[in-house]
């Protein structure tokens, strides 16, 4: 409704209508289904003639969709970014911040080369004289303070073969101090890697849905667009949050409450399934209208399920919110699943990006816990639950090394490396659903950038770790995989699982969970013009 027609005959111009915007995070699709091409790309228009273009396969690097792109590529320039056409994951439909976020490739703010801070400026190096300064570093600080003085923050953006060389190098000094969870309050180990629990487009046929703390259109648009589509049909939606947002679709219980008391909410809802069923709840609580009202309608339809949005994630607890939502799902016949955050949260947990025995979980890492710290595809004040205070915490490390494509982490950051972002390299990310999608490259690093899995192994080589000696990406898959899968679509089901065996507790948390704004979530689209000026942006 945000568009209309002025004039009128030839002199007919579509646009937006008395002062509107269209603000919807799926609003680049109208380009596509447009019949006549009344409506373009404003970001792509002008800047090439359609069959000068190659057109390339990709995967989206942004949220846990994995969203199958083809990037249309003039000589060694992305121009634009529209959607590959798969019914199981994202039909023929993507999100603005698939589409738009390319802007970022061509940035001013790429690191074209290697830096060194030296006396408080940065001067250009040459690849080897990087490499050299960090492993001769690295191993004054292991021979000073321990290997447990260095550690790694690793963003689940990464693909699943630097994740896997980033953890597998910071073991090989000899510390455990390895994490992905970088916006998590709670870091309790987990039995496998979590994960949505079910298909991706088997959310299109729900009947019954309960989502805890998310904000689904913005967090996961294309998951949004699959329930809306089961809502549609006759499903029934239920909601437990701090506030009520649009959604665009009819939500049929808003449970609304603060953060903190969320376990409570689904601790009432527990009381009200277990009344019903005739059993005795998980944890004494009183059912209230609103949950018993939410506890009929998970106990009617036939498939259902209960899904953990970033905040539920992020939560003081977490573990509490699973466990509650493990108890109301068996009683009431619906699977439990994460929507999880990023393009390889999955991934990340399947190659171990997470503190062995004794090593610090990402939030002690950012209390000051380090001594040397690597960076991967990491920005401390926008990626993690501590902000400006991890900032102030790396800034105290005797070296910090930054991986990125960007001139990124200038505040405390001691060395730059520019690794590859997405589409300059190939890898692997496994979305929600346990799918291994692997990509390549489809245009060549900008300057002296390098793919981030290379420049990992040759430090490897230089810190004389064994066992990563590897000549290609798909040698490093299989490393990670284990060679008896390495080609599988999916992953093994044994090793993905929601379980939890811890106890239930309903004491208020503190603090919010940190979540991300959907054009905040990683580096790219924080560097896109077209996706900052977004009114979602600007709130």
């Amino acid at each position: 409704m945000e568009l209309g027609m002025s004039h009128r005959g030839e002199h007919s111009e579509i646009e937006t209508f008395v002062g509107a915007t269209v603000d919807s995070e799926l609003s680049g699709n109208m380009i596509d289904i447009c019949p006549v091409g009344a409506l373009t790309s404003k970001p792509f228009r002008y800047q090439a003639r359609t069959w000068e273009l190659s057109r390339r396969r990709s995967v989206s690097p942004h949220d846990s969709t994995g969203s199958n792109l083809i990037v249309q590529v003039k000589g060694q320039r992305v121009m634009r970014v529209v959607p590959l056409e798969n019914e199981d994951i994202n039909e023929c439909w993507i999100a603005d911040r698939d589409r738009f976020s390319y802007e970022a490739l061509g940035s001013d703010d790429r690191l074209t080369a290697p830096m060194i801070r030296q006396d408080g400026q940065w001067r250009s190096v040459d690849w080897a004289t990087a490499l050299d300064y960090v492993a001769r570093g690295l191993r004054q600080i292991r021979a000073d303070h321990g290997p447990g003085a260095i550690g790694a923050l690793l963003s689940p953006h990464s693909t699943v073969e630097e994740l896997f060389l980033a953890s597998r190098l910071v073991r090989g000094l000899g510390s455990e101090n390895v994490d992905h969870r970088l916006r998590q309050a709670e870091f309790r180990p987990a039995t496998g890697a979590r994960w949505l629990g079910m298909p991706i487009a088997d959310l299109s046929r729900l009947d019954r849905v309960l989502v805890i703390g998310s904000h689904l259109r913005k967090d996961h648009p294309l998951f949004a667009q699959r329930i809306r589509q089961a809502v549609r049909r006759g499903a029934r939606m239920a909601v437990v949050d701090e506030v009520a947002r649009d959604w665009a679709m009819p939500v049929a219980q808003r449970l609304l409450a603060p953060a903190a008391d969320w376990a409570s909410v689904l601790a009432r809802i527990a009381a009200a399934v277990a009344a019903e069923c005739g059993e005795v709840p998980p944890v004494p609580a009183e059912a209230d209208e609103a949950a018993v009202a939410t506890a009929r309608l998970l106990l009617s339809g036939e498939r259902k399920a209960l899904l953990l949005g970033n905040a539920a994630a992020h939560h003081a607890r977490a573990s509490s919110l699973l466990a509650l939502a493990n108890w109301i799902g068996q009683r009431t016949g619906a699977s439990v699943g994460y929507l999880t955050e990023a393009a390889n949260t999955v991934g990340a947990q399947l190659v171990g990006a997470v503190p062995g025995p004794g090593g610090l979980h990402a939030g002690q890492m950012l209390s000051g816990g380090l001594k040397a710290a690597l960076l991967l595809n990491v920005e401390p004040a926008f990626d993690t639950a501590a902000g400006a205070g991890g900032v102030r915490a790396l800034a105290d490390c005797e070296m910090v090394v930054s991986l990125s494509p960007f001139r990124a982490n200038l505040d405390c950051a001691d060395v730059l490396l520019p690794i590859a972002p997405f589409t300059e390299t190939p890898g692997t990310f496994v979305n929600a659903e346990g799918r291994v999608q692997s990509f390549h490259a489809v245009v060549r690093p900008l300057g002296e950038t390098r793919p981030g899995w290379k420049v990992l192994r040759v430090l490897a080589d230089l810190l004389e770790i064994p066992g990563l000696a590897f000549d290609s990406a798909q040698q490093v898959l299989r490393a990670a995989r284990g060679e008896a899968d390495a080609a599988a679509a999916f992953v093994r089901a044994d090793a993905l699982s929601n379980a939890t065996d811890a106890p239930i507790d309903l004491t208020p948390a503190a603090g919010t969970p940190c979540v991300a704004g959907i054009y905040e979530i990683d580096a790219l689209v924080r560097r896109a013009p077209a996706l900052q000026a977004t009114a979602d942006a600007r709130t």
